[in-house]
């Protein structure tokens, strides 16, 4: 499977089975959506940033709630979640997504706003990869993101939606969370590219670039 990060929440799982395109965003957000196409697009919840579902191309099955959905072979499972630390009373309701492919399980938290409770984190078992927010404002904080990953116990972790030189919401910087995390910088890499075989035995944070 290749994960290509496309600025934000947006993200691109690609495996034989087809592709998923996560949280697609328009032109507010300061990042530009390159052309894309996909078999599936998931929505967290409905915001420009995180529901621009016109700009991905191939007529793909649209998933923007809780639920279980299967898509050509890919395993979709949505998870009800909050956008914030009231159950929803500030910024409302998030969907949590877990895909299953390619013999994979990645997990996308869209905008989670809270550290999961039990019965979430026993939902959220054997990730292979968490795709985790971690530049606070309307998501988790450094520190929450850190929690989460000590809870959840992923193999790999990818952060997403942080400050970058382009978007433009007042996020907390990729090194806060680095901090938390007790590193110092991890070399970007264009993609992650992962097979069952080649998982880290010990939690690994994952940098990616994102593609414009």
């Amino acid at each position: 499977m290749e994960i290509v990060w496309y600025g934000h929440a947006c993200f691109r799982l690609r495996g034989k089975e087809g592709s998923v395109v996560t949280d697609p965003y328009d032109k507010t957000i300061g990042y530009h959506l390159p052309r894309l196409s996909a078999n599936v697009v998931t929505v967290s919840h409905d915001h420009p940033g995180h529901s621009y579902v016109r700009g991905v191309r191939g007529h793909p099955k649209i998933i923007a709630g809780p639920g279980e959905y299967e898509v050509k072979g890919i395993f979709i499972f949505g998870i009800p979640a909050f956008h914030d630390r009231k159950q929803g009373k500030q910024r409302g309701r998030n969907t949590v997504y877990l895909f299953e492919f390619e013999d994979l399980t990645i997990c996308h938290l869209g905008d989670l706003g809270h550290v999961p409770a039990q019965p979430q984190v026993e939902a959220l078992s054997d990730i292979d990869v968490l795709l985790i927010p971690v530049g606070a404002l309307h998501t988790l904080n450094a520190s929450m993101a850190a929690e989460v990953i000590n809870l959840l116990e992923p193999r790999i972790v990818v952060p997403m939606h942080y400050k970058t030189d382009v978007v433009k919401a007042r996020l907390a910087p990729l090194r806060k969370f680095l901090k938390e995390m007790g590193l110092k910088r991890v070399k970007p890499r264009e993609s992650l590219k992962i097979r069952k075989g080649s998982l880290p035995e010990e939690t690994q944070v994952v940098v990616l670039e994102y593609r414009q």
